[in-house]
This record gives C-alpha cells, sequence and structure tokens, in this order.
C-alpha cells in the first residue's frame, strides 16, 4: 500500500500546485491514499465548502487541519457532514466535527487522526492522552494508522513520536511550512517526520508575501498578510510504502518539488 501525505496547502497557489503534481504521483508511485493538510487552502487561512469539494475532486481522500481550522466561520455549516474533513482531536469535548477518520483501503482498515501541538500554540487538551484514547478505540479494527500532528515544535514532534513508536504506522508533523530533512523509520516500525512543509509560493515567507512579514518584524505593529501570488511555487508531501502483509512500513520517501505556472 502507498499512501501520501501533502504539506499545508496555501491558497490558490498551493491548489493549482497540488492539482498539478497529483495525479502525476499517484501515476508515478501507484498511491491507494492521499491525504492532505488543508487548513490554510481557502485565501491562506481555514476551509470553505467550496475549496474543500474542489481538493476532494483533486484525488485527495482525507483533509487534515490544525489551529485555523476556525477561521472561515462558515465551516460551522458543513464540518459535522464532512467525512472526509477532520479537525483536531484534541480539541475539547463537544467541538464541532471529528478528530478522526477510517476507510477501507484494499481490504485494510486505515484510520487518520489529527491532533494539535501545545508548545507555542493557543491552550487545548493534550494531544499524547488524546491520542491515546483514539488508538484504544480503533486498533482492534485498525491495521494501519497515520497522524498528522500539527505542532510548532519539533521536539513536541519527536516525543510523540517516540511516545508511540510501534503503535501507529506514521506520524507527520505539518504547521511550520518549511520541509524537514528528518525523515525515518523509528526502531519499531512507526515512519516519522517533523514537518512535511507546504504547497504554495515559493519566493514567500511561509506562504504568503514577503513585504507585510517584514514590515511586521521590524515594527512589531500588526499586519495584514496576504498570499503570495507568484508564479512560483513548491510542492511538499511524502510517500509511505506499506507492506500488506505485515502492515509495517518499509520505506519513506520525502518529496519537494517545485513548478512554475
Amino acid at each position: 500500500m502507498n499512501i501520501m501525505m501533502i504539506g499545508d496547502i496555501c491558497g490558490q497557489p498551493g491548489r493549482r500546485t497540488a492539482a498539478h503534481y497529483i495525479p502525476l504521483l499517484k501515476e508515478k508511485y501507484n498511491l491507494d491514499l492521499i491525504i492532505a493538510n488543508g487548513e490554510n487552502s481557502a485565501g491562506g487561512v481555514g476551509i470553505t465548502a467550496k475549496v474543500l469539494e474542489e481538493l476532494l475532486e483533486m484525488g485527495i481522500d482525507c483533509i487534515t487541519t490544525g489551529n485555523h481550522v476556525w477561521d472561515k466561520k462558515e465551516i460551522f455549516n458543513f464540518i459535522d457532514t464532512s467525512n472526509n474533513l477532520i479537525r483536531p482531536a484534541n480539541y475539547p469535548p463537544g467541538t464541532p466535527g471529528k478528530g478522526y477518520h477510517v476507510l477501507s483501503i484494499k481490504n485494510h482498515k486505515v484510520a487518520i487522526i489529527n491532533l494539535l501541538g501545545r508548545v507555542f500554540m493557543p491552550p487545548i487538551d493534550c494531544p499524547f492522552r488524546a491520542v491515546d484514547q483514539i488508538i484504544a478505540k480503533i486498533k482492534d479494527t485498525c491495521e494501519i494508522i497515520i497522524i498528522d500532528f500539527h505542532a510548532e515544535a519539533t521536539s513536541e514532534k519527536l516525543a510523540l513520536g517516540y511516545y508511540l513508536d510501534g503503535q501507529v504506522s506514521c506520524i507527520a508533523g505539518t504547521h511550520t511550512h518549511i520541509q524537514t530533512a528528518d525523515e525515518r523509520i523509528f526502531p519499531q516500525g512507526t515512519a516519522y517526520i517533523s514537518d512535511i512543509g507546504m504547497v504554495g509560493g515559493w519566493n514567500s515567507i511561509l506562504g504568503v508575501d514577503k513585504e507585510p512579514v517584514i514590515k511586521k518584524f521590524l515594527t512589531g505593529l500588526p499586519t495584514k498578510f496576504t498570499v503570495a501570488a507568484g508564479s512560483e511555487t513548491i510542492f511538499c508531501a511524502i510517500i509511505i510504502n506499506i507492506d500488506s502483509c505485515t502492515n509495517k512500513v518499509v520505506h519513506i520517501t520525502r518529496i519537494q518539488e517545485n513548478f512554475k505556472f
């Protein structure tokens, strides 16, 4: 089984880039499942029903989110009915939406769990304890468990990686928009990378125009950020290969491609 996880898709340039690469990579790697982080997919923050539909039409099977999940208020109108869209599972009980999604792929049950970090992030429930509760519910029925850990600190991501080593198939970090070169398979068989990276403007700062970000660092004043609209973009993803007989990850491949419209 071949699974691709795509980093944070940033605005319209990110969506265009994802639409270009997904069919190419699906054919090249014979992909069975595609997961993408979509919390920045609509105008750089949040997600709308129209953008959700666009992402699903590209062939993405499950869309994860993060701390910007609620930035487009219309999400409250559809998050409870969108099976393919999940939000971090460690939001408090009673929060709309769901924190994980289970799919059937090649006669295997695959669970995708979304978690949000707490270091340098808004206050939220503990991701370690939240994922423990989910794994206890699904471990007997789901042979493969994939986690998108949307977090800032690499130490927190690594800690969760070692904490869950051998219990899940893959833990991939998102949120920083900068791809890390530390892809590996942990001693007990869990594939890991601290951050997948992003899909969006290359000549940008994390997918947004450079000048407002520089101005904010220089002045300390509130500044409005806008999605970078240049013609050169970047596409970041990972692909994990899983042995269908043992359900063990045998390889993790890091992908970073530059694209010009």
